[in-house]
């Protein structure tokens, strides 16, 4: 019977006031029930104790809590926490607590499964089964801010849209997350601390200038030179360098916002010094950040990490051309956690 009922957190909060007016109620009941929903994270009807049984009955017999429930927990060696989340039609995806020194990081993911094909990610060899809704994207942010106070004492600072699927093939449901997770009435958390990153798909990043959204925005790049992309990120054919191009230079135009951009070297594929010139001329429209990632292996060996000789290079050309670089090391590689591993192997 469940399966008939809407779930309540499809509900705007004029909505939920508006279905008490029509009940007979009084609307502030409204403002109640959306409390518990998103503030509080109440995950069924008996935990609204300030609610009448009557009401709470009442919402039983109209409503349902699609609450995630995390199957199962994986703990690294390094801190890092990988979370199975089932969602309540039984389909799982992953999301990641990243513990630093002043900081924890929750990845997070806006797919089950995904809609692109990049050949180096454990997650794109999953098919795309669905997007996530809202509430499932900010019931994952939910769980890891938990998970942060418990093991390591702080609460959550920061989140990343890198888990499973490409966020902007889900944007409206993105959005509605995001708005949820900043909110007073959800977590209230600053915008400037969110990172959506994508594989560049341009009519969406124009869309996010002109929304004029707060959040910062990273590119998974790998290549900028068009031929090399596409042999790794076979979906560069249909958006090709020069029309992710434009759509940045829209996006910066519109926001000032630096553009990162997430970028792995591998053997033999783009570690060469054409591919780090064609880079440098790819940053130059705007100021931007590479974030040279450490390359983390699904198990089939087609991708091979470059050598120390080849990210010192792409260092030290890009720091010659005032260009912001960072190599970042992977975590919780031990427990298939780091970028590119999400593949629900638990």
């Amino acid at each position: 019977m469940d399966i008939k009922k809407k779930d309540i957190r499809a509900l705007t909060k004029e909505q939920l006031r508006d279905f008490f007016v029509i009940e007979g109620d009084q609307a502030f009941r409204g403002n109640q029930v959306y409390e518990w929903l998103w503030s509080k994270g109440a995950h069924s009807f008996e935990d609204m104790t300030n609610v009448s049984k009557e009401t709470r009955e009442m919402l039983k017999s109209n409503f349902v809590i699609n609450h995630i429930k995390v199957d199962q927990i994986q703990k690294s060696s390094d801190g890092t926490i990988k979370n199975a989340v089932r969602l309540h039609d039984g389909l799982i995806v992953e999301s990641v607590l990243i513990p630093a020194k002043n900081r924890t990081t929750a990845c997070v993911s806006s797919q089950v499964g995904c809609s692109l094909d990049c050949r180096f990610c454990a997650t794109s060899r999953l098919k795309r089964m669905r997007n996530l809704n809202p509430d499932e994207i900010y019931d994952q942010v939910v769980v890891i801010d938990k998970e942060s106070r418990l093991y390591h004492n702080r609460p959550l600072s920061n989140i990343v849209f890198m888990g499973m699927g490409e966020p902007l093939m889900n944007y409206n449901n993105v959005l509605k997350a995001i708005d949820k997770i900043t909110s007073p009435e959800g977590l209230a958390m600053s915008p400037k601390r969110i990172v959506v990153s994508t594989s560049g798909v341009p009519k969406m990043i124009k869309k996010m200038a002109d929304d004029e959204v707060k959040f910062k925005l990273a590119v998974s790049l790998h290549s900028a030179i068009d031929e090399i992309r596409t042999s790794i990120m076979p979906f560069n054919a249909t958006f090709p360098l020069a029309d992710l191009r434009e759509a940045l230079e829209y996006w910066y135009e519109k926001t000032k916002n630096r553009i990162t951009y997430e970028y792995i070297v591998w053997d033999g594929i783009n570690d060469t010094k054409n591919d780090v010139e064609a880079l440098i001329k790819f940053c130059k429209f705007a100021p931007s950040k590479v974030n040279l990632i450490e390359y983390n292996p699904i198990d089939d060996g087609e991708f091979q990490q470059a050598n120390s000789k080849a990210i010192d290079m792409y260092v030290d050309m890009l720091e010659a051309n005032n260009i912001t670089v960072t190599v970042r090391r992977s975590r919780g590689k031990d427990i298939d956690a780091a970028c590119g591993q999400l593949a629900n192997k638990a």
